[in-house]
């Protein structure tokens, strides 16, 4: 299969009940899962795990799976398929924008200065790189 990012995918994903235990949520397309204490966070759960699995795919460049028909998903009595969507442009914006950490190496003098002025240090950093890096 070729490769064709989407602005928007849509799976099935299987809800399991059971007594005294969280909803579980599996996309037995993707191989993935889920799980919430309740319909409305399983489902917010759902749609950020898809859309982190659908990230992995496309920055990998593996194949994307086509999508079950919703009403070719078997079911047991105590489960129920739903079809969950993520809107691709936002889930890799955040992955664009995320912060990563770093470690950086300073004299003692300089970070207990630093501290004593409430400089944040990765703002300053943040400005520093900026402007060396004309952005």
């Amino acid at each position: 299969m070729t490769i064709k990012r989407k602005d928007r995918y849509m799976y099935p994903a299987v809800l399991t009940y059971e007594d005294g235990q969280e909803i579980a949520v599996e996309f037995p397309d993707l191989g993935c899962a889920t799980c919430g204490s309740d319909e409305e966070e399983a489902m917010k759960n759902a749609r950020e795990c898809l859309g982190i699995t659908m990230q992995g795919l496309e920055e990998d460049e593996e194949d994307i799976p086509k999508p079950t028909p919703l009403n070719a998903v078997k079911v047991d009595s105590n489960q129920r398929a739903v079809l969950v969507d993520v809107y691709m442009p936002a889930i890799r914006l955040s992955a664009e924008m995320r912060a990563v950490s770093r470690t950086v190496t300073l004299p003692a003098w300089m970070n207990a200065a630093a501290k004593e002025r409430n400089i944040n240090f990765s703002q300053v950093l943040q400005e520093s790189l900026k402007k060396m890096l004309d952005c």
